[in-house]
């Protein structure tokens, strides 16, 4: 079941639960995310970096629009960090549902221009639209652009760009960096922040960075409002440790079907312990109950 942005965290923000946004680039990932919700009949967001779309090919969307929906648990198909206008029409002419325009690192009066023109092609056409205050932090093991320290994101400045730019989801800077932490640093979320942004912004807040945090603090970012929560690096990292391990064996061979089996099963555990911690393990049911008369209607 494909979905917009506004469709899947309507209903988290109701319901008080997050959803997770997973990466992908090729297929034993798709597969590892999309099984992931299947098992756990969970939401999800299947997210593509500009990267990693230009890796994997705008075709290859094709296998990845079809396989989410005919799926019986409800995903999102989301641009992350869209870096242009030109990136945001391709991801809407591949068949995304939901797009992120990053213009996080213009003055907050051309980050506002930018993001509403992108708003105003967008919603022409259901296509839902994530708009970023502040500057996520980036510990140099991530695909993604991004500065070496948080630049928090100012409440007030939430506001006003909520106003403007008429985005249906925000992500905002507090604390978080994208890619694994260094061993020995401890990131730290503040709270106070996202309380405050939370107290004068009504649409629903993302959580970029989200692989390494302690799960103490993601579930408090979550219980305040928190609707959205970027994973690519846990999952990933299980993944591929996975992969090294099947691969220095002697004997591994180099079928796919013999290597990536137990890749995919490590992926899938670490998803599934994301969604535990985010709260929407059987949430799926949500959507297939509001959908139930709009199918009841086709069928008929």
């Amino acid at each position: 079941m494909l979905v917009n942005m506004n469709q899947m965290l309507a209903m988290a923000k109701e319901k008080h639960f997050a959803v997770g946004a997973f990466n992908i680039s090729e297929s034993n990932l798709v597969r590892t995310v999309i099984e992931a919700a299947e098992e756990n009949d969970a939401p999800a967001i299947i997210a593509v970096h500009p990267t990693e779309l230009a890796y994997c090919k705008d075709d290859f969307m094709k296998y990845v629009v079809a396989r989410a929906g005919n799926s019986p648990v409800p995903f999102v198909i989301h641009m992350d960090h869209g870096d242009s206008i030109d990136s945001i029409m391709r991801a809407v002419h591949c068949g995304f549902t939901s797009v992120m325009i990053d213009a996080s690192h213009l003055p907050l009066h051309e980050n506002i221009e930018k993001t509403a023109e992108v708003v105003k092609y967008c919603h022409m056409v259901g296509v839902s639209v994530e708009g970023e205050l502040g500057t996520i932090g980036d510990t140099g093991t991530s695909i993604e652009g991004g500065m070496t320290e948080v630049l928090y994101t100012d409440p007030e400045d939430a506001k006003k760009f909520v106003a403007e730019t008429g985005v249906d989801t925000l992500a905002v800077a507090i604390g978080t960096c994208h890619g694994l932490y260094p061993k020995g640093v401890t990131p730290k979320l503040r709270m106070d922040v996202l309380e405050a942004i939370k107290a004068v912004v009504d649409i629903p807040l993302v959580l970029h960075g989200g692989s390494g945090n302690p799960d103490s603090e993601i579930a408090e970012a979550v219980k305040i409002g928190i609707q959205k929560v970027n994973i690519s690096s846990d999952y990933k990292s299980a993944f591929f440790l996975k992969a090294r391990e099947i691969l220095s064996q002697e004997g591994s061979g180099w079928d796919p079907n013999n290597i990536f089996p137990a890749c995919i099963d490590a992926g899938k555990a670490v998803i599934k312990q994301k969604m535990e911690l985010f709260g929407c393990v059987g949430a799926a049911k949500y959507y297939r109950d509001a959908n139930e008369p709009q199918w009841r209607q086709e069928l008929n």
